[in-house]
């Protein structure tokens, strides 16, 4: 599996679960995400975008390594821009680091969405903040390693069929929920945590408390 940690330009702290999960992979960073590279103690074989948000600092700080310059007019975001080439560039895992937070809600959606159509392609898709990650849930059974009492919730982007979930403290059994409904927020692991989905598209957003597996 080659794995590739993208840099966005939200929020990151630096935990041991985000150094874990990004040890080892291909580094890009998209426009100000270069500035969480130092903390990671990373270097990016790529720096992508438009460089709208990147500063005289960041480009002094990061002179040496290569960047690939974008239009500011153009059909996508620099994020989705720096995913496109790490999958061009072989990849079949992406960490995507500072993808919640920031002044961009609109972007904070895309990350949610595009998290769940790149797992829908066959990509182990991880979305992080330190505070907060995501993990697509797609049809079919679905295995987190969460610890025990870790709050998460379910996000439905469709209505979901058939979703059952165990190792929580408000467990489920295949029922159907609608698009928009609050019933999967604000649960917690009590065990394995396992969610099988018959059909729909959802996204788990958790805060994590422990180091990765």
């Amino acid at each position: 599996m080659s794995t590739f940690v993208i840099l966005l330009g939200g929020e990151l702290t630096v935990t041991p679960r985000v150094a874990a999960l990004s040890a080892g992979g291909r580094v890009i960073a998209a426009d100000s995400g270069i500035r969480h590279a130092a903390a990671l103690g990373i270097v990016p074989e790529l720096w992508v975008g438009d460089f709208d948000s990147s500063s005289a600092d960041d480009f002094e700080m990061h002179r040496d390594v290569p960047r690939e310059t974008f239009p500011a007019a153009k059909d996508k975001t620099d994020g989705e821009l720096a995913i496109d080439i790490a999958i061009a560039r072989g990849a079949s895992s992406l960490v995507i680091l500072g993808a919640f937070g920031g002044n961009r809600t609109d972007h904070e959606f895309l990350h949610l969405a595009l998290a769940v159509r790149l797992a829908e392609r066959g990509l182990d898709v991880t979305l992080s903040s330190g505070a907060q990650e995501g993990r697509p849930v797609l049809p079919g059974a679905n295995a987190y390693d969460y610890a025990y009492g870790t709050l998460f919730s379910i996000l439905g982007f469709t209505d979901l069929e058939g979703l059952s979930i165990e190792g929580a403290e408000w467990p489920l059994d295949r029922i159907h929920m609608e698009f928009g409904s609050s019933l999967t927020i604000s649960n917690r692991v009590t065990g394995p945590l396992g969610v099988v989905l018959g059909k729909g598209r959802a996204l788990l957003v958790a805060q994590p408390l422990d180091p990765v597996s």
